[in-house]
């Protein structure tokens, strides 16, 4: 029977969401990359030839996820996997998850440890929850991927390490131990979202070790205070290129493991953003908690695509086929970058793991395609989308609120003749460019 319709009213307070919302809530910050991301599907829609280089996602039509993770889905689907699985995960994809890391990052957990999640986000958000309170500091290398938001809706009080291209963009361990004694949650990502750099093993080690050293002196010192915690992001270890070598932190120092929560997921490692199967890694009472923040919020991954993680990573031979495949062709797209990069003398970072390059555009002082000299990285993000359909990520997106002239890249969403092209029209307008107007 069809009803008539109704128009429903917008309250006084919905239409002033500083009046209906909470301090925090009102003040809740917006992802600079996903405004970024609508402004080009925006030009595009309107006939624009561009390059989105922009999103940390896969385009299915490029990088499909494994066939065993495929099949697996379905299979669930039809043997009637759809009821809620348990608030930790199935047994059976923690148990595959243990093994995984036994195998290839070789560290020793049972089942215990392990609480799977709608991707890694819930689990990001629930460390925030569960280690930090309003007028804590959360201390964060510059650039890093969505520090601030995360701390921001805890009350947080967010402190950046400042860190140099020429290491990669990862902290000096010796500056560490300074910003450790205030810190409660400390946040690191390797291969490093958006720089596409992976730490090295010794300065890996050199972290957890001063991580340990502090929780050590708030023993004996501060046996008040609660831990220093580490929430490690390793969305993107599968993805490591050349000589660049992934390491847990708990394997290269063990006694850090009381302190360290490992954030991973199928999103980047195997090209399933959408199927939504991430995990957290953590000691069990920790982890307990977390089972229950996670339950309550009904964050869980749905049961048919845990039942097919659980299957393709109890399968060496399947991911090893695949790994093959899914490294070559992001290498090459990353390797294109490089080359024609180098060849027009663009500063930038050589690729060494997950989907993203650094690159420096120096552009400041030319003209912008307001006429106006460019002094600003949006500007120089513009001038880019504008004059050669090459659309990039400034730094600020990432932490980096210095104008810097530094960009991630990201071609997880790119075919090659796709970036060929945008590579083509870059260069183009490079060779083409005039002397800079001003120094500003």
């Amino acid at each position: 029977m069809n009803r008539p319709l109704v128009s429903l009213p917008v309250a006084a307070a919905s239409s002033n969401p500083a009046k209906a919302l909470n301090p925090i809530s009102a003040g809740m910050q917006h992802s600079l990359i996903l405004g970024i991301a609508a402004e080009v599907r925006a030009r595009q829609a309107a006939g624009a030839e561009i390059c989105n280089l922009t999103v940390g996602d896969f385009d299915p039509r490029q990088f499909p996820v494994p066939r065993a993770l495929r099949d697996g889905t379905v299979a669930a689907f039809d043997n009637a996997q759809t009821n809620y699985p348990p608030a930790e995960g199935i047994p059976e994809l923690r148990q595959a998850i243990c093994d995984w890391y036994a195998r290839e990052l070789g560290i020793a957990i049972t089942p215990d440890w392990v609480v799977v999640a709608s991707g890694a986000r819930p689990v990001m958000y629930a460390t925030y929850r569960l280690f930090l309170e309003a007028g804590d500091e959360q201390l964060f290398p510059a650039p890093s991927w969505n520090a601030s938001y995360y701390g921001q809706i805890t009350g947080a009080k967010a402190v950046t390490v400042p860190t140099r291209a020429e290491d990669g963009f990862f902290p000096d361990p010796a500056g560490l131990p300074a910003y450790f004694r205030t810190a409660q949650l400390f946040s690191l990502n390797s291969p490093l979202n958006p720089t596409g750099t992976v730490i090295a093993p010794e300065r890996l080690a050199a972290i957890a070790q001063a991580l340990v050293d502090e929780n050590d002196r708030r023993a004996r010192e501060e046996p008040h205070r609660r831990p220093l915690m580490w929430m490690w992001d390793q969305v993107y270890w599968q993805l490591c290129f050349g000589t660049a070598k992934h390491v847990h932190p708990c394997a290269v120092v063990p006694a850090c493991a009381p302190y360290v929560i490992t954030v991973d997921a199928i999103s980047k490692a195997f090209a399933a953003t959408g199927l939504r199967v991430g995990w957290a890694v953590l000691p069990p009472p920790l982890a307990t908690a977390m089972k229950a923040l996670i339950g309550h919020i009904g964050a869980w991954a749905p049961k048919p695509e845990q039942t097919a993680t659980a299957g393709l990573l109890n399968d060496p031979d399947a991911i090893a086929a695949y790994r093959s495949e899914f490294h070559a062709a992001v290498q090459a797209r990353l390797s294109m970058l490089h080359t024609r990069l180098s060849a027009l003398g663009i500063p930038h970072i050589a690729p060494q793991g997950a989907i993203y390059l650094s690159v420096q555009f120096a552009l400041f002082g030319r003209m912008g395609v307001n006429g106006a000299p460019m002094r600003t990285n949006e500007d120089i993000r513009v001038y880019l989308l504008d004059k050669a359909g090459f659309a990039v990520v400034p730094f600020q997106a990432f932490e980096m609120p210095e104008e810097s002239g530094w960009f991630r890249i990201s071609v997880g969403a790119v075919s090659v003749a796709s970036l060929d092209a945008a590579l083509n029209r870059l260069e183009a307008l490079w060779r083409g460019l005039d002397a800079p107007t001003t120094t500003g």
